[in-house]
């Protein structure tokens, strides 16, 4: 079927890296829309022109402002059992994860599955069509995890990086988690090894791909990270960890390793462009530097970093350095939502706050979140509406009474607070229809998630 969006209220294409409000492109020959066929993008329709070739069906979007699907970097899925947990609000990072890392020791296969479809249906319905889950939680009776949020995933016909997260490090051995949640090297490649086998799926347009995540410098140990590398390289997939998100974690580095976060990064092989780590707050200029020069991209999480009082991450000099930067939402325990347009706004907010209200625009905020974050995870298929491009498009109306008196319908989105897509496509399919996600029961989601959620404060 050939599809007609036709004549958007406004469309953001083009390549708008390194763009300011002045120099990007928010029309690109396509101010009378798109024609999807075949799950792709076939073409761009001009001001004043007509599709090239006769079409199945025209959808009227002149009430929408039309984007790149966003596409989310870093998450914890499992933690939307523990938003506003009251054990570990108004901490810092080491002290928040102490607290809760009890809690989640009781995570069972059942909320685990609940999580993951409430997570993904959260980010599809704030415009969202690619996620990446950080899941590096263990304990017994959770060694399917990968399996469930696969299955989760492509019952929703939604795209995903299964990241297999890993630690080996517990309390015992001078790391934070305790030992109910964590796994020996052997047993953790081997599943490495099975999940890439299995479900790591490269093709053009794939839904489902594999990326290899231990947790972070202190959860694990070398021979897990440079293992992880000879996987990674024999797959072909992208590697993933947390890295220069405290103060805490350089002292921890320079304590035990006798070097800083990057420093050590590089000891192991990790200094190259299938790698993207998660916050990247605390570098300094050489190391900036240094990471740019090896493509290793970032994922900027500006609501989780401000909620734990983090740092702020600089996107501005890492981008200028040759680093892809992304956006994540990051762990719904520290965001504490898993809403990827929310997010786009608080990156533009933080960052203005950073560099000044004139150094980023709108653009970069959504760039990071389209282009940016595509690149973070090795996709050249999705993240802007081009030809060739696949089908993710994010769709938002003006209707509300946030938006009442908005000039500039682009800059709207970001500055007036967009929070939810009232139609969402992935690779030519609706998956969100009048702001609901098709085929989801959201009340009885959120009504067994929510029974799910309540065994996490039992123990209060």
């Amino acid at each position: 079927m050939r599809r007609w969006i036709k004549d958007p209220l406004a469309i953001l294409t083009g390549d708008t890296a390194g763009a300011n409000s002045a120099g990007a492109n928010s029309g690109g020959g396509a101010e009378r829309g798109i024609v999807v066929e075949g799950g792709r993008i076939v073409e761009l329709v001009g001001r004043g022109q007509e599709p090239a070739a006769p079409v199945d069906a025209v959808f009227d979007a002149s009430r929408h402002v039309v984007l790149p699907g966003l596409v989310n970097t870093h998450h914890h899925f499992f933690q939307t059992l523990t938003r506003a947990h009251p054990d570990a609000i108004n901490k810092e990072l080491f002290p928040w994860l102490q607290a809760l890392y009890p809690v989640w020791s009781r995570l069972t296969p059942e909320g685990f599955r609940l999580a993951t479809r409430l997570a993904l249906t959260e980010l599809l319905m704030s415009g969202c069509t690619a996620a990446s889950d950080h899941h590096y939680l263990f304990p017994d009776g959770l060694e399917s995890a990968m399996d469930i949020q696969v299955e989760e995933a492509t019952a929703l016909g939604m795209r995903m990086t299964v990241t297999r997260g890993s630690m080996n490090l517990s309390a015992k051995d001078g790391g934070l988690p305790p030992d109910s949640v964590v796994q020996d090297e052997d047993t953790i490649l081997s599943d490495c090894e099975r999940v890439l086998s299995r479900y790591h799926d490269t093709s053009e347009g794939g839904l489902i791909r594999v990326a290899l995540a231990p947790c972070a410098p202190f959860t694990v140990t070398k021979r897990l990270m440079t293992d992880s590398v000879g996987l990674a390289e024999r797959f072909d997939c992208r590697l993933h960890t947390h890295l220069g998100e405290t103060h805490d974690e350089d002292a921890y580095c320079l304590a035990h390793y006798g070097c800083r976060p990057v420093e050590y990064l590089e000891e192991l092989g990790w200094m190259n462009e299938r790698v993207w780590l998660a916050h990247g707050i605390h570098f300094n200029d050489d190391e900036v530097e240094r990471l740019g020069s090896h493509r290793v991209g970032v994922s900027h999480c500006p609501t989780s970093n401000m909620v734990l009082a983090s740092g702020q991450c600089r996107t501005k000099e890492l981008e200028a350095m040759g680093a892809p930067v992304g956006l994540g939402v990051d762990g719904s325990a520290s965001n504490d939502s898993s809403n990827l347009m929310e997010g786009v706004r608080h990156a533009l907010m933080i960052n203005r706050l950073t560099y000044g209200s004139g150094a980023v625009t709108h653009f970069d905020a959504l760039r990071w979140a389209t282009e940016g974050s595509a690149r973070c995870l090795g996709r050249d298929d999705i993240g802007a509406i081009a030809v060739g491009k696949q089908a993710d498009l994010a769709m938002y109306t003006l209707d509300e009474l946030r938006f009442s008196g908005a000039g500039d319908p682009l800059a709207a989105l970001v500055l007036c607070g967009a929070h939810k897509a009232d139609r969402v496509m992935l690779a030519g399919e609706w998956k969100v229809e009048d702001g609901m996600p098709v085929g989801i029961d959201v009340e009885r989601l959120r009504v067994e998630h929510g029974t799910a959620a309540k065994r996490f404060l039992e123990a209060l």
